[in-house]
């Protein structure tokens, strides 16, 4: 428990807290001593966040970035703010643009009608307006539109997050527990996967006034590993012997294309981990590291203080699950 109790007394609005980072912000604010107000489309399937603080500490409330007047309502009688909300994929109406640069657009908006300056926004190492992918230029826009809006916020730029509910590792130990075989498209590229506790802190340190106004921070863990390197560390944590086939990014696009089109003519029933789009082929192709810059002017975990968790310290806790025997492996006669 955090003896500052930094939060005491003061509400903050968190939109997009019922998701995998949701879940562990909420958490990590509760401690500081945040009242806190979890905005999100569905309310009634967030719950579980409740145990996360004491009584009447966490109340969840409905709001949709596509609608100016509940933003307005989350958003009365707070004190901060933070914003999560994001896609992985598009899927029917959430699309990039309108979640990511949009929705962006319309919280930072929101924010600054209320007044709240005190605003942490969650983007992602990538972000760029220049690039092919769609993802990437969106989370560019987005970022764009909070720094016209709100000029003192704190933008938090993650790699790749990893922790029990992640869609990465998990995603790979399931393929491994199913699959001969697991194809990966773009096995060189690199990257700093992030724990999503560290990830949480630094909202919470950022809302506690510790981060730099109007800074972006980059935020990786301590390792730089090859995509390939990766799934070998899930094959040998799950004791699978599984061949990793190495696809070009030219066939990638063709998997990602056919996945795709499967994906719609099963009208979304094609199963989650089939599918691939060509947008994350685009992403592939770029390292998804910490800037140099970045380390050298501070504006990385460390410099918020902050000792990163190692993949090793954290991923072996929940990928026993992928065992043949889950957690009793080691009792096996």
């Amino acid at each position: 428990m955090n003896t500052e109790r930094v939060g005491t007394g003061r509400l903050v609005t968190v939109f997009g807290g019922s998701g995998f980072v949701g879940r562990h912000v909420v958490r990590a604010l509760a401690l500081d001593g945040w009242r806190i107000r979890v905005a999100c489309r569905r309310p009634d399937l967030a719950f579980f966040l409740q145990p996360l603080g004491g009584p009447g500490q966490i109340v969840n409330v409905q709001a949709n970035v596509r609608s100016p007047e509940s933003l307005a309502a989350a958003l009365q009688g707070a004190d901060a703010a933070v914003n999560l909300v994001g896609i992985l994929a598009e899927a029917g109406k959430q699309k990039f643009a309108a979640v990511q640069a949009g929705g962006a657009r319309a919280i930072a908006k929101a924010c600054k009608d209320a007044g709240i300056i005190n605003v942490v926004h969650i983007s992602a190492i990538g972000a760029d307006a220049n690039s092919h992918s769609v993802y990437a230029r969106s989370k560019a826009e987005g970022e764009a539109a909070v720094r016209e809006a709100l000029p003192d916020a704190v933008i938090l730029r993650p790699s790749v997050i990893f922790g029990p509910e992640d869609d990465f590792f998990n995603r790979f130990g399931t393929m491994a527990r199913f699959f001969p075989f697991l194809p990966i498209v773009g096995a060189k590229t690199k990257f700093q996967p992030v724990y999503v506790g560290d990830v949480a802190r630094a909202v919470a340190l950022a809302l506690a006034g510790k981060a730099t106004k109007g800074a972006t921070y980059e935020l990786g863990g301590p390792e730089v590993k090859t995509f390939e390197s990766l799934v070998e560390y899930v094959l040998a944590v799950a004791e699978r012997d599984r061949r990793i086939v190495k696809l070009s990014f030219g066939m990638g696009k063709l998997v990602a294309a056919i996945s795709q089109f499967m994906t719609s003519l099963s009208l979304g029933l094609y199963p989650k981990l089939l599918r691939m789009t060509g947008d994350q082929v685009e992403l592939l192709k770029s390292d998804n590291v910490v800037s140099e810059q970045a380390m050298a002017q501070g504006r990385t975990l460390e410099g918020l203080n902050i000792a990163p968790e190692s993949i090793e310290a954290i991923v072996p806790t929940y990928l026993y699950r992928y065992r043949k025997t889950g957690q009793y492996q080691e009792q096996r006669s």
